[in-house]
């Protein structure tokens, strides 16, 4: 059977919301998406040329378009992501989080047995969790343990056992970690009333604990046994000391879920906080791998299904840094102020740390894939038709017009390569004039360049906003190069981003990683420029001096510059002082030269 014509399928796709798959000609399987209106969406696809290759070689390759249809937006959203699941295909975003995760699990038996687990059994018995390591799992397992004795022997505690005589108590009961259930030396009902308060910790809830601490040692005390009321007590301070590190608001706030997110040009990280009665009872960042131009908004939307999926959360509202829909029952809060806002921004620091962390690593393991990223955020900021692999920054030096230079610095891959920084004395230029002097160096630079066959850069930066930007454009048009090279003009004061021909300027997140390569490559043209200038300043301060003093070579001068430290000094020394360093018939020279110039002036 022939497929149907990709423009016969999308004719026929309905106005409703559900799910689209794209296959290629193998039948294999592209692309999973979600759509409000499948028919508008799909044709979105095929109707206009995308921003990205990516999205461009998707759309060849596609061949036919199969659609499921469910009631909502909603729906259609939990369908994607268990379809990107099963069937993982090649252009989805990738979920790289695949691991099992610890439960803690309360055992349906009489006595209650409380351990950590990777498997859950469907066998009537509670599962808190899962966590995101067995760190905070042991950590509330000690916690636990410190304040309530259980058991941990695997034993039938059955009544008929326990009357039987059929177990004896075992160390845990002689060093006081267990009070004996096997042996009937503890009741059941008293045992279970403390696996309920361990409930509550586990949700969070931490009142209730303390409540009935306070209680008991408030009625040991009561009957003198203070010894037993400070053990009590000690727990206490146990309980509360983990409930400060936990709590971070008010505790009102209980049985909500907080979704954050940072991204990249090729990752998203989503951060979740879970908390319950003021407390974070959980905390987890997920790593989505992008594959097309996913936004911000489709990636979070994906994240949330997967992770209240996968963590089985079951509250009512969650707190999002933007407007979504996720039906009736899932109540969105997007906070502006507030304990919620601040617990929205705790979340994205989770978040931006974790990415941070990734990145170094991925610096010392990979540094091509590090490189790689930068480049690929670059072209995206800067709207650059390729990676500025090469990019060559100037900068011109004078002050108060004297010995004009200019600096050329070049940047590969992101990094400097000195090799290929070029200085230019400006030789046309009379006096101060930046946009003159951009115009001269600039030309100069890609003559050669092109003369001597050399590679080109893929961005030049000009330090400096409109004016100076204009001047490098006039230059590289007399060339035949305007349009062929990305040329920006970066402005100091505001670091603003000046394009040809657009008044208005552009500006950079001031955190990003495009902005900060800029600056570099600014900040090394200013220091290799100002380093050349101060130089040449000298050198021509020096031979002043030097030409002006009859019978006086260059090593001489040297010599007393070095020692007097300037000009101005060495005029002031006395005869005797310039003797010690350079004899007595040069002193006088040099002394007499400066009694005349001091005279006539």
């Amino acid at each position: 059977m022939s497929i149907p014509s990709l423009e016969l399928q999308i004719q026929t796709l309905p106005d409703s919301p559900g799910v689209y798959q794209y296959y290629d000609k193998d039948g294999k399987i592209l692309y999973v998406g979600k759509a409000k209106n499948l028919k508008k969406r799909v044709a979105s696809y095929f109707n206009k040329v995308h921003d990205t290759a990516k999205t461009n070689v998707l759309v060849k390759k596609i061949v036919s378009i199969k659609h499921i249809v469910v009631p909502t937006e909603t729906d259609a959203l939990l369908l994607e992501n268990n379809l990107i699941k099963k069937l993982q295909p090649r252009y989805n975003v990738l979920l790289k989080d695949d691991k099992t995760y610890p439960w803690i699990c309360i055992k349906k038996e009489p006595f209650s047995r409380i351990f950590p687990t990777r498997n859950m059994i469907k066998d009537g018995s509670e599962y808190f969790g899962p966590y995101t390591s067995f760190k905070t799992v042991n950590t509330l397992l000690e916690l636990i343990k410190e304040l309530y004795p259980l058991r941990t022997c695997n034993y039938d505690l059955s009544k008929a056992n326990i009357d039987s005589g059929k177990y004896k108590v075992c160390l845990e009961y002689h060093i006081g970690n267990c009070k004996g259930p096997c042996e009937g030396y503890e009741s059941l009902e008293n045992y279970q009333r403390q696996v309920d308060a361990i409930r509550e910790i586990l949700k969070g809830n931490f009142k209730e604990s303390l409540k009935d601490f306070k209680k008991h040692m408030t009625a040991l005390a009561m009957e003198m046994k203070f010894e037993e009321a400070q053990k009590i007590k000690d727990k206490i301070e146990v309980l509360e000391n983990y409930q400060a590190k936990s709590t971070i608001l008010n505790p009102k706030i209980s049985n909500i879920d907080v979704f954050s997110i940072v991204s990249d040009e090729s990752m998203a990280y989503v951060n979740f906080l879970q908390i319950s009665h003021g407390a974070i009872i959980r905390s987890h960042t997920m790593e989505l791998k992008k594959k097309l131009e996913e936004t911000d908004q489709e990636l979070l939307e994906l994240a949330i299904v997967e992770l209240r999926e996968r963590f089985r959360l079951n509250s009512k509202e969650i707190i999002v840094p933007f407007e979504m829909d996720f039906g009736d029952a899932l109540r969105v809060t997007v906070p502006k102020l507030g304990d919620k806002k601040q617990i929205l921004d705790l979340s994205e620091r989770n978040a931006k740390y974790y990415r941070l962390d990734q990145l170094k690593q991925i610096k010392i393991v990979d540094p091509d894939r590090h490189t790689n990223r930068i480049m690929a955020q670059m072209q995206k900021d800067l709207r650059l038709s390729v990676e500025p692999r090469h990019i060559e920054c100037f900068d011109n030096s004078n002050i108060q017009g004297t010995n004009p230079v200019s600096a050329c610095v070049v940047f590969k891959d992101g990094k400097p390569s000195k090799k290929d920084y070029r200085h230019f004395n400006i030789k046309t230029v009379e006096g101060p004039n930046d946009f003159a002097s951009m115009e001269e160096v600039v030309y100069r630079r890609y003559k050669r360049l092109l003369d001597e066959n050399q590679p080109l850069p893929q961005l030049i930066i000009i330090d400096g906003g409109k004016g100076q930007l204009s001047s490098a454009l006039k230059s590289l048009e007399e060339l035949g190069l305007r349009g062929k090279i990305a040329i920006i003009g970066i402005a100091k004061r505001l670091e603003e981003i000046y394009y040809p021909g657009d008044s208005v300027p552009m500006y950079l997140d001031k955190k990003s990683e495009t902005l900060k390569t800029i600056q570099h490559l600014r900040n090394e043209a200013h220091r290799f420029g100002i380093t050349f200038h101060r130089d040449k300043r000298s050198k021509n301060a020096l031979q002043t001096s030097i030409e002006s003093i009859p019978g006086i070579g260059e090593k001489t001068m040297i010599t007393l510059l070095t020692h007097f430290k300037s000009v101005k000094r060495l005029a002031q020394a006395s005869e005797k002082e310039i003797s010690d360093v350079v004899g007595l018939s040069k002193a006088k020279k040099i002394t007499e030269f400066y009694k005349a110039t001091n005279s006539s002036e």
